[in-house]
């Protein structure tokens, strides 16, 4: 495991991003690995998959190379409206070619991510048809539409002191960014993608024993609105034909005991996807023509 500070100029920033290497990576010098992107959820970090899970146990076993990027704990995993942060066109674009040249990174990808960081996932994978071989979304809204996205959207914009209106616009005024942006008006984006969808049904079970009253009523209300915009997103996608699996589990909050026992069920077909055959995936056409570099370590 490596962490790097990648200056980025879309960011106009340095951005943390922690590496997993694959099981090859010293002794197959010449070699091009399979990638997997994993992207946190909101009011975390980079550091939050090998914190909170044993990625780093499942990904020995695997010659894939594991990307971590940090996406700002309110990132919402997008170029801003108002100018701001453009995490869209640091991830697709400059962290992709930044991979493939200093690690040897393939065109063989997959992205996988939990909350903020699923909602981010598909929306990368929409938004860059053929990049992605493989998408999941765990405990993710999938639909800008449903009121009760709104309702969640409002109060986790409010608790961390973020105007949603900076990111995407105004929901009214500026409704074609908000859909630019809303998976579920994007069904036909995910042709040629497998996707997977998975969420509790919000009531707490025995894998969230010990943990606190108000955080467990917070992870069990957010999460009981999931299911159902779920239901209807996979539907949608298996009608025009893509490969959707769904895991609506009972019980089930918002929490990681859950995406972590997400993450197992789900690692075979991931690493299926990336390995089956060379492929040539896609970058975005209009990034930047400054490319983004690693930044020394000090000292």
């Amino acid at each position: 495991m490596q962490d790097l500070t990648v200056a980025s100029p879309a960011m106009g920033a340095s951005i943390p991003v922690r590496v997993i290497l694959p099981r090859s990576w010293y002794s197959k010098k010449r070699a091009r690995f399979p990638v997997l992107y994993m992207l946190h959820g909101g009011n975390d970090d980079y550091t939050s998959w090998t914190r909170e899970t044993d990625v780093e146990q499942l990904a020995a076993g695997s010659d894939v190379l594991i990307v971590m990027p940090d996406g700002g704990k309110t990132g919402y995993y997008s170029n801003w409206f108002d100018g701001g942060p453009r995490w869209e066109t640091f991830h697709t674009s400059e962290l992709v070619r930044l991979m493939e040249e200093r690690y040897r990174a393939s065109s063989s990808r997959a992205v996988i991510g939990l909350s903020m960081g699923g909602f981010g996932a598909l929306n990368y994978a929409a938004h860059h048809q053929g990049m992605f071989r493989y998408v999941a979304a765990m405990s993710s809204y999938v639909d800008l539409a449903d009121p009760g996205v709104w309702v969640v959207l409002g109060l986790g914009a409010a608790r961390d002191g973020v105007d949603i209106k900076r990111v995407w616009g105004d929901p009214v005024r500026n409704a074609d960014v908000w859909q630019a942006h809303n998976p579920a008006s994007m069904p036909r984006a995910f042709q040629g993608t497998r996707v997977h969808l998975s969420a509790g049904d919000g009531m707490p079970g025995p894998l969230d024993a010990g943990r606190a009253t108000d955080v467990l009523v917070m992870g069990a209300v957010g999460e009981a609105l999931l299911p159902e915009p779920i239901r209807k997103f996979a539907a949608s996608l298996r009608s025009v034909g893509v490969d959707a699996t769904t895991h609506l589990y009972k019980p089930g909050t918002h929490s990681w005991p859950y995406w972590e026992r997400e993450l197992h069920a789900i690692w075979p077909d991931v690493m299926a996807s990336l390995g089956k055959h060379a492929w040539a995936g896609h970058l975005r056409p209009d990034h930047d023509p400054q490319k983004a570099r690693l930044v020394p370590a000090a000292g």
